[in-house]
């Protein structure tokens, strides 16, 4: 009698659990022709600004100040974003000298120019914490002394042109709206109301939610063994385009990180040091452009969507030397703190487009200046 109720029990659960393999299948392949006829070319190749981004932009600035607020160590203000640096130092910058006459624009213009530049490597996270801990990484370049009219009228005489990016080709969401609801609940400490804002399943951001966590990526070795993302477009000439920056080992003398001891808080920080400090070599990177080929979903108002190289390929616009250098000293460091990193600190051939960078251009001069005055009154 108990043989054959385990027996039926088995039956019964070995259906059961095929039936949920054909229905997840079933889910996996539905999603799938969904997703595919949802983002499906052609797109705009215009910037479409929806109604109100302009008092949604207002609620995040003020959002963006209270998490500077949170945030502060000791008594000096730190960055909303982006808040720990492994360090800021000394590149240089030159454009391919065989650069194909198509993609000389803006300060990719010369062939075989070379551009001084500071370059800063950080941790994601809004408060500074652990190497070990899973974030996202970024990297900004400020090309110093470029001839031209700047986009902003503050930064008119500054000569600089920055390129914002972080370890992920795309962003987990997708415009100012979604920008303004996730950074509010996790100002609040509600973390999960940013990708699931209420009861209503329509809401829910799970898509978003993944692309995330995939964010939250395990540190590398180093931060000169990353691969880096503009993430949002920007004109490059007539065109539309995004950056990347990615290691060009095969440039460079052939180098073997030392294994760090990744229990230190501040890893990413020795690993840096180690090879351009103590070992002395120096590192590589790969400037690539990838133009926008509006006949494929390639949109300019979504920077939750990854342009596919499939669609359009990365080419090369100019190679970074990082050489070797003295660089973690205290008055580095704080220059380094005190510098102003912006997609808008540039000229009109590289004019930031989309929602997020139409946010970021507010968001970042009112937390600059809010960030700075506080801590001249220090």
């Amino acid at each position: 009698m108990l043989t054959t109720l385990w027996l039926r029990l088995g039956t019964w659960l070995g259906k059961l659990l095929l039936a949920l393999i054909v229905l997840g299948l079933l889910g996996w392949a539905l999603t799938t022709g969904w997703y595919a006829w949802k983002y499906r070319g052609p797109v705009s190749a215009q910037e479409q600004i929806p109604a109100g981004e302009a008092a949604m932009t207002q609620d995040t600035i003020q959002t963006a100040i209270k998490i500077v607020d949170q945030h502060r160590e000791n008594t000096r203000y730190l960055r909303d974003a982006h808040a720990k640096a492994h360090g800021c130092v000394k590149a240089e910058v030159k454009v391919l000298n065989d650069l194909d006459p198509a993609l000389r624009q803006g300060v990719f213009a010369a062939p075989g120019k070379t551009w001084q530049a500071v370059m800063r490597l950080s941790n994601g996270n809004a408060y500074p914490q652990f190497d070990s801990i899973r974030d996202a990484r970024g990297m900004a370049i400020k090309l110093q002394d470029v001839p031209g009219t700047q986009l902003l009228p503050s930064q008119q005489g500054r000569g600089e042109q920055d390129f914002v990016m972080f370890n992920h080709p795309n962003f987990f969401v997708s415009d100012v709206a979604e920008y303004r609801q996730n950074i509010a609940a996790q100002a609040d400490g509600k973390k999960v109301l940013a990708f699931f804002p209420s009861w209503d399943p329509r809401s829910w951001q799970v898509r978003h939610l993944f692309i995330a966590l995939a964010t939250l990526a395990p540190a590398p070795a180093s931060p000169t063994q990353t691969t880096y993302y503009s993430v949002s477009p920007y004109k490059f000439g007539t065109a539309n385009a995004k950056f990347r920056v990615a290691p060009d080992a095969d440039n460079c003398p052939a180098y073997s990180l030392p294994k760090q001891n990744q229990d230190l808080p501040n890893f990413l920080r020795s690993a840096l040091t180690q090879q351009l400090s103590t070992d002395r070599t120096p590192a590589c990177f790969v400037l690539q452009i990838q133009r926008q080929d509006a006949n494929r979903y390639m949109p300019i108002e979504d920077t939750s969507v990854e342009w596919k190289a499939s669609d359009a390929p990365f080419e090369t616009v100019a190679r970074i030397t990082v050489a070797p250098q003295d660089f973690d000293t205290p008055s580095q460091n704080l220059a380094c703190d005190n510098l102003s990193f912006s997609p808008w600190h540039g000229i009109e051939e590289h004019r930031p487009i989309g929602g997020i960078n139409r946010l970021r251009k507010a968001v970042y001069d009112s937390v600059s200046e809010y960030r700075h005055s506080r801590n001249a009154e220090q």
